[in-house]
């Protein structure tokens, strides 16, 4: 179980840490993103720092469990909110996003398998 954990908290944080740099530089994927979806641009850096702070927050949790058990459930919410930014604009390519809120939930799950703490 833990090397699921393990695995699945990786990638996860990879995942979120890779995307949240493509925010911090101006990337073009996240800006033709946020054009689609109505998300002011100036948006791109406080987006980024909570994709950041998840991931660094799943990092963290191999050594503070609760830290990453936080982390993950507010990379949870933070793909929910996604999901009502895409469904707001009537965008169905949400391949993207079930990708990461997946990692995201699956992290999540796996956390709270081994226990809080």
């Amino acid at each position: 179980m833990f090397a699921a954990y393990l695995t699945v908290t990786l990638v996860a944080a990879l995942a979120n840490g890779s995307a949240a740099i493509a925010d911090f530089i101006g990337h073009d994927y996240p800006i033709r993103q946020a054009d689609q979806l109505g998300v002011p641009r100036s948006w791109m850096i406080p987006l980024g720092t909570l994709l950041a702070a998840g991931a660094l927050g799943l990092l963290a949790g191999l050594a503070v469990p609760v830290l990453g058990t936080l982390a993950a459930a507010g990379l949870v919410l933070y793909f929910l909110g996604a999901l009502v930014a895409h469904l707001r604009v009537r965008d169905r390519g949400l391949a993207g996003w079930a990708v990461f809120f997946c990692l995201a939930v699956a992290a999540l799950i796996l956390r709270l398998r081994l226990g809080w703490a």
